[in-house]
């Protein structure tokens, strides 16, 4: 199987990596950090079939689109490149318009900015499956992680929407919305991060329910039943416990 992958030089993508890599498996590790992703490729590289660098910020929209252009052939994308701002105790912070733009550049338009090259691609071969990370906080939105929650709410609807569209050209797409697990996005927290998971467990339940074509999955699930619980408070009670906590 051949999988590209976003944000792979650290955290989830680089532990999806080294998840992935086996004799049967070809990799493309995308990320910005060149000397990350050496460094990845040559603890992998005995072990995978093939292992392809492609140095890029996926930001940089048109360099971007250069360089996975000369892909020819892909069974899997996982679109796990992501930033958030942390979530401060600062609560009086407001995030700057540029730390707006690049949460959203890299959250949500990178996402299109890759699909509009490989989509044809995945269409013309009648196969392939998405993978796009994204975030429990989509579900409920605290006052320190709006920005990111927001962002992470708008690739839900996006993925859903490639679905819709793209299901009978035997596209699969899967959506995971995954609460806390340890990597450099959330050591930027500064509180006690319920229910965290360690990278190889959280990375392990991705791969499962990769394999399993799950098209949405949440975990763990006992967090998600609390954000349940949450949203179907009165506002006002939903309120008061938010701004008790926040």
């Amino acid at each position: 199987m051949k999988i590209l992958i976003t944000g792979a030089s650290s955290g989830l993508g680089a532990e999806l990596a080294r998840q992935y890599a086996n004799l049967e498996n070809e990799l493309i590790l995308l990320a910005r950090r060149e000397d990350k992703l050496y460094a990845l490729r040559s603890e992998l590289f005995l072990k995978c079939k093939n292992i392809e660098i492609i140095v890029a910020d996926v930001i940089d929209f048109k360099p971007l689109q250069k360089k996975i252009q000369t892909i020819s052939s892909l069974d899997m994308l996982i679109l796990n490149a992501g930033v958030s701002l942390g979530h401060s105790s600062n609560s009086e912070y407001i995030p700057t318009i540029e730390e707006f733009e690049n949460l959203y550049r890299v959250n949500v338009l990178s996402s299109h900015a890759i699909l509009e090259v490989l989509l044809p691609l995945f269409k013309a071969q009648g196969s392939g499956k998405i993978v796009f990370i994204s975030s429990l906080a989509s579900l409920f939105s605290m006052p320190s992680s709006k920005i990111y929650s927001s962002s992470k709410r708008a690739l839900n609807a996006y993925a859903e929407g490639i679905r819709y569209k793209y299901n009978k050209y035997g596209i699969k797409v899967v959506n995971i919305l995954p609460g806390f697990i340890k990597s450099e996005l959330t050591d930027k927290n500064e509180f006690n991060m319920p229910f965290l998971l360690d990278t190889e467990v959280g990375v392990a339940k991705i791969i499962n329910a990769i394999q399993k074509n799950k098209r949405e999955y949440i975990f763990p699930f006992r967090f998600y039943l609390i954000i349940r619980f949450l949203n179907l408070l009165p506002f006002v009670l939903r309120e008061k416990i938010v701004n008790s906590v926040s």
